[in-house]
């Protein structure tokens, strides 16, 4: 048995499959390198340069590795202001992508896959912690195609049979503690690493855009997830499918919010640096909070978060940016 880790370069992916070859298992990758970084991938795993949308690559992948029986799905874009100015780049590469890789996975009979989703298909929602059974109403294309990619797997699942697990994560943030590898966006439009290059001079102030939400301080407030605790739950996922459970989808977070003035704030704490901050207007599709309720992944995949601090997760993330100020480029 091998995993294939489609964006395995990527952030998340990158952790994914550096605790995977931790527990022994075996993995290939399969990244296009748009976005990922080839350094930020174990040696140990079996690398492929390439789009998961190219049937004819994808199937090479396949027979060259006949002991693939499981997928890990990182590879998507997803700016969601990006996707408001170019919502056709995403059905394109997200949705058309998810269709044309379940089609070969079909042609070799692999049967179980485990989809990166998002918060970002709720919505606003009505309610919160938000559940897996709220509805999902997108305010923008990203989210909107994230949810067309769980819908096609509902079907695939029943013309097919094959299982998927979609798990809906919030805000992802931090890195390997040992500082080695991290999160290294060109450009970087995430919060704490946008903080934090304020705190290494690299900017001169932070942007925080809106302070007329609905919520305690007026900025947005979002779930934040360590990385690993992220890959952690992609391989208790692959897991649960391999011992014949049913498809099913999970929230992931750490069940608690933090606005955007107190990410900065815990950032000073942390990094002892003043990081100066002022207001901007508002982005178009971002939602006042976002808050998950976890208990379902906790209770069925057995799930259990080691980095539910913020200010633990902040450390991690200024341990890889304290020793890479120009991300994989200071390789």
């Amino acid at each position: 048995m091998a995993v294939l880790v489609l964006g395995g370069a990527g952030y998340i992916g990158s952790h994914t499959v550096d605790r995977l070859v931790e527990q022994g298992q075996d993995v290939v990758v399969v990244d296009s390198l748009v976005t990922g970084h080839k350094a930020a991938v174990r040696p140990e795993a079996k690398f492929y340069q390439g789009d998961l949308a190219d049937k004819p690559f994808m199937r090479k992948v396949f027979s060259e590795n006949p002991e693939i029986d499981a997928v890990i799905h990182f590879a998507a874009f997803s700016l969601v202001a990006e996707s408001m100015k170019d919502p056709l780049k995403y059905f394109d590469n997200n949705t058309a992508g998810m269709v044309k890789l379940l089609e070969v996975m079909h042609e070799f009979n692999v049967n179980y896959i485990v989809f990166s989703s998002t918060a970002a298909t709720y919505g606003i929602p009505e309610k919160m912690p938000i559940k897996e059974d709220d509805p999902q109403n997108p305010i923008n294309p990203y989210g909107e195609s994230k949810l067309m990619m769980e819908k096609i797997m509902r079907w695939a699942d029943q013309a097919y049979g094959v299982k998927f697990v979609a798990l809906r994560y919030f805000n992802v943030a931090g890195a390997k503690p040992d500082g080695s590898i991290g999160e290294d966006h060109h450009p970087e439009t995430h919060l704490l690493p946008i903080v934090l290059q304020v705190a290494q001079g690299k900017r001169e102030k932070l942007q925080i855009f809106g302070n007329d939400y609905n919520t305690p301080d007026g900025t947005n407030v979002r779930d934040y997830v360590h990385p690993f605790d992220l890959a952690d739950a992609h391989i208790l996922a692959v897991d649960y499918l391999r011992k014949g459970n049913e498809s099913n989808a999970f929230n992931l977070g750490s069940s608690t919010g933090f606005s955007n003035l107190e990410i900065v704030e815990a950032a000073r704490d942390v990094t002892g640096k003043p990081i100066p901050a002022e207001m901007a207007p508002r982005r178009g599709g971002d939602p006042d909070s976002l808050i998950a309720c976890s208990d379902k992944a906790r209770k069925v995949l057995g799930w259990k978060p080691q980095f539910d601090d913020i200010h633990k997760i902040i450390e991690t993330a200024w341990a890889w940016h304290s020793t890479h100020p120009n991300g994989y480029d200071d390789k």
